[in-house]
């Protein structure tokens, strides 16, 4: 089983900075790539599929010269039929192969929730585990050209809700190579989400391929003040609004979840037991979301730990807006998670 050569990597190193003498750094585009490549040399189980990998762009560089690589049986375009295509990739995990299915933006894969939710998410519970579905579905979330309502949806608090799902959201290249190495090798269908605002963020990357275990968090700061738990891009931004913070004397320490499901609840409980103050920022919508989930968490297990009120950070009530001045109100940033901070510590 090639799978089994891969390094299983327990720390990442300091976020954005390069380990072990090297200054190899990529984009979260090239280390997709990169592992598509190699898992696609290694292992004969493994194909892509998805509108558009076959682009000139290569889904943004993700996919890039993969089909020229490893022919059409192996990368190839699909239809505009997602459910369908969604479908013949349960059948092929079901029959042994290792599809990698890229569906583009999460507001599509609401066209597929039948296939997700009632085949692939349950299919290994309802056979008695006789059975794997090593699916991966790879969507692209983030703010750009003015998408609006209907292709700027995050979505993941749905996925999150489901059993049977693993839900992936890598906020470095560093993460998207180790994770979604780890996703094809699982052996479990993988809702892996990717931000287009981490697209040009270059991060170090090892040339050798390695998997990140799934529901293991990195602290990606440490501090004592407020824990600030960040989503995908997310964490960005509460790395910038930390550094702001430090100035004028707040010590913020960030946890980077990685994986939504399965949680890293230990990373986050430890977390909050050191700064009694927990600020959770997501990409999503707050109600029924994943930050809900992380504060409903909290407050059952770690209650005692609390010194005030959990904070979210999260998208107001409303569906997408498309225009420039309403996008700039909608979305949150540093400067709202600096806000809560500051009113949550000096309560």
């Amino acid at each position: 089983m090639p799978w089994t050569k891969f390094i299983i990597e327990k720390q990442e190193p300091g976020y954005d900075e390069h380990a072990g003498g090297s200054d190899r750094k990529l984009t979260v585009p090239e280390a997709i790539r990169e592992t598509l490549d190699r898992a696609l040399a290694i292992d004969k189980q493994v194909f892509v599929m998805g509108q558009g990998v076959d682009d000139p762009s290569g889904m943004f560089g993700m996919t890039l010269g993969l089909q020229e690589k490893y022919g059409k049986e192996r990368v190839f375009d699909t239809p505009l039929s997602e459910n369908a295509l969604t479908g013949i990739g349960v059948g092929a995990a079901l029959t042994g192969s290792k599809p990698v299915y890229f569906h583009n933006r999460p507001d599509f894969l609401l066209l597929a929730m039948d296939q997700i939710v009632n085949h692939a998410a349950k299919y290994s519970y309802m056979f008695g585990g006789r059975v794997r579905i090593p699916l991966v579905i790879v969507a692209i979330i983030g703010r750009g050209w003015g998408s609006a309502a209907q292709h700027s949806q995050s979505l993941h608090g749905l996925f999150m809700h489901i059993p049977g799902l693993r839900l992936v959201m890598p906020s470095t290249a560093y993460d998207a190579k180790g994770l979604l190495a780890a996703s094809i090798a699982d052996g479990n269908p993988v809702i892996f989400i990717e931000h287009r605002w981490l697209f040009k963020h270059r991060s170090y990357v090892p040339e050798e391929l390695y998997t990140i275990p799934l529901g293991k968090g990195l602290v990606r700061r440490k501090g004592k003040d407020v824990t600030i738990v960040g989503i995908s891009y997310m964490v960005i931004e509460a790395l910038r609004a930390a550094e702001e913070l430090k100035g004028e004397g707040f010590d913020a320490e960030i946890i980077d979840p990685r994986t939504l499901r399965p949680l890293d609840e230990e990373i986050i409980l430890e977390s909050v037991k050191k700064t009694g103050h927990l600020v959770i920022a997501d990409t999503d919508w707050k109600t029924g979301g994943a930050a809900s989930e992380i504060a409903s968490m909290v407050a059952q297990k770690g209650f005692k730990y609390l010194k005030a009120p959990v904070k979210i950070v999260a998208w107001p009530d409303v569906p997408v807006p498309g225009s420039y001045v309403l996008e700039e109100a909608f979305y949150p940033g540093k400067d709202d998670i600096i806000r809560l901070v500051k009113d949550l510590v000096n309560i």
